[in-house]
């Protein structure tokens, strides 16, 4: 089980940042979350991972904090969560505000997150209730009210790259268009993605 990673970011294409570690490049999938707090590439980071093991393919997902990762675990084991929708989850909110939702009822401000619907978001309402260690607040800016929002800056075209990470969240094409509209002067596509995401999550 590979636990944690230290070494250089070499790329970082949301949702995917690639680490160098001894001369290896490890392959891994991240939260918007995770990603907008990693540096830029060349520059050294250690990363919290989960190996998650599959017939077709073993698949490695990075996260800048233990506490995400922890949440991550208790995603996925909630029946119809996937890690795929387990990383939406946490790249349209940090984990306290996931906390205050779930904690607070809130079913609405969940099902603004791609791929959550209400009987999915009443069923992590269910299952995550008791499920909160005592955790302390995350760093500020990571997470607005009960849905934070987050992205990374990668190559050359910010639009384009805004919409390809809101595709990979899991929104639809035509939702991500929409969701971008009027944001073309924003300066990176990390400015690009968290400000629509931050409109989505505000309804």
């Amino acid at each position: 089980m590979i636990g944690r990673l230290r070494g250089t970011l070499l790329e970082k294409q949301p949702p995917w940042l690639v680490v160098d570690v001894a001369g290896v490049g490890y392959e891994l999938e991240a939260s918007m979350n995770t990603l907008v707090a990693l540096p830029g590439p060349g520059e050294p980071v250690a990363l919290f991972t989960h190996l998650s093991v599959r017939d077709d393919a073993h698949l490695l997902y990075g996260f800048a904090r233990e506490q995400e990762r922890s949440l991550f675990r208790a995603l996925i084991k909630v029946n119809g969560i996937g890690p795929k929708l387990a990383l939406a989850i946490l790249s349209g909110m940090d984990e306290m505000a996931f906390m205050r939702c779930v904690m607070d009822d809130d079913a609405k401000a969940l099902t603004r997150l791609p791929g959550v619907g209400k009987k999915t978001a009443e069923r992590l309402i269910i299952d995550m209730r008791d499920r909160f260690p005592h955790w302390e607040p995350v760093e500020a800016g990571l997470g607005v009210a009960c849905g934070g929002s987050a992205a990374a800056d990668v190559r050359q075209d910010p639009l384009v790259d805004a919409e390809a990470a809101l595709v990979s969240l899991g929104y639809k094409p035509t939702e991500a268009t929409r969701m971008l509209a009027g944001l073309e002067d924003e300066a990176s596509t990390e400015a690009m993605i968290k400000a629509a995401l931050s409109r989505r999550l505000a309804g």
